[in-house]
């Protein structure tokens, strides 16, 4: 496929950027999909994965059948094998008519199963029937079903990873990635950062009726630089952000810079290792994160006071229980951990173990709860960020919004 044929379906798909390693990629999307073959795009979040499998569906021979995205971390576990398969009237509570399913409606078409890594174990066995026999059984049915559909998956998640901890199939996992499409993050598409915030800053100067911003050089080079944890939503985001409150329009390297540093710690995000730690936004989340890791030793010594006591007969006192300065069990960056938080944590621990049990439990709900309601807000209530951040699943993020009543 030539040049010109490339950038017609960047312009027709949305897709900005002039990075090899992007085009390459598209390329390959083309060139497979006139072949009925099963595709796995993986990238990480918020690299642009949902306009790969519509350019595979657009250019295949099913273009004219139909194309169902489903996000498979959004739908909870009790209900999405009757999202994916079906279900029979009467075949559980509340189902009161026949369903189709999915793979039933995207006969003849394309399905794309976006976060398919979030599925439940029975749910991938369901899956690998479809992709081995083309069949389906609906929930509180006997009848097989036959399905004829192309299945495009997505992950941000190290499928390996979660075959070893027994989490994915293996066998799914091959017949899901029969054609491989990766996607750059965007730190490795340095020649397409500046290109995408000049889209994204004239998208929302027609949006709010305002100038659009641009950047000095030096503020084009600090961005460049920055790793870009969130990648292309994360450049919208910053984009969006400082086009309503910045009044000058020109960015300077020292605005960029407040948009990128966190000012509750002071560590530069440009810093930020390559790492699968949790990365803190403020030292009251620091606090948060070592109250959460504390939850379950305190549990497990409060089992033990009755059993020393039971077990104890030379009426000798109960040994002084201390926290020690820096908590082992926390990915906490030293820097942080030698600046401030100790107080925080010692502060903390005296009131757990002053409290009476019932307290001790409730007060680490409410600092759970607190922390989910800020990360909603920092994600603008978006839960596949807000989950993202808090490093939990979407599926995790939904039960615990149920539980805490933060609909």
């Amino acid at each position: 496929m030539n040049k010109i044929d490339i950038q017609s379906v960047k312009q027709r798909f949305g897709i900005i950027g002039n990075s090899l390693l992007l085009e390459r990629e598209i390329e390959k999307a083309i060139s497979i999909a006139p072949v009925d073959l099963t595709v796995l795009i993986i990238g990480e979040s918020g690299v642009g994965k949902e306009a790969f499998p519509q350019i595979i569906h657009q250019n295949s021979f099913r273009k004219h059948g139909p194309y169902i995205a489903v996000n498979c971390g959004a739908i909870p576990e009790g209900t999405i094998d009757s999202e994916l398969f079906g279900h029979e009237k009467g075949s559980f509570t509340g189902a009161l008519a026949e369903r189709k399913g999915y793979f039933e409606v995207a006969d003849k078409g394309t399905i794309f199963l976006d976060e398919v890594g979030e599925l439940p174990i029975a749910t991938q066995a369901r899956l690998l029937r479809v992709l081995e026999y083309g069949e389906f059984i609906k929930v509180g049915s006997s009848k097989v079903q036959k399905t004829d559909v192309r299945i495009v998956a997505a992950t941000n998640m190290d499928l390996i990873k979660a075959i070893r901890k027994g989490k994915f199939r293996e066998d799914l996992y091959y017949r899901l990635n029969t054609v491989p499409v990766f996607i750059p993050p965007l730190r490795e598409r340095k020649e397409d950062i500046i290109l995408l915030f000049k889209k994204f800053s004239i998208d929302f100067a027609e949006k709010y009726r305002m100038p659009p911003i641009h950047l000095s050089e030096e503020a084009k080079q600090v961005l460049c630089d920055y790793r870009w944890p969130g990648n292309i939503r994360e450049l919208k985001n910053i984009t969006e952000r400082m086009s309503i409150i910045e009044q000058e329009r020109e960015i300077s390297r020292e605005v960029v810079k407040t948009y990128l540093v966190n000012p509750d710690i002071g560590l530069p995000a440009l810093l930020e290792p390559d790492s699968d730690k949790p990365f803190y936004k403020s030292e009251r989340e620091i606090m948060y994160r070592i109250l959460f890791d504390m939850r379950k030793d305190i549990n497990d010594l409060k089992k033990l006071v009755p059993e020393w006591n039971k077990n104890n007969s030379s009426g000798q006192e109960m040994p002084h229980i201390s926290y020690s300065s820096r908590p082992v069990s926390t990915n906490i960056p030293e820097k942080v951990i030698e600046e401030e938080p100790v107080q925080y944590a010692d502060e903390y621990a005296e009131e757990e173990w002053k409290s009476p049990e019932e307290s001790t439990a409730k007060s680490l709900e409410e600092v759970e709860k607190e922390m989910i309601k800020k990360a909603l807000d920092r994600n603008g209530g978006k839960r596949r960020s807000a989950a993202s951040d808090l490093k939990i699943s979407e599926r995790t993020l939904y039960r615990k919004i149920k539980e805490y009543g933060l609909e």
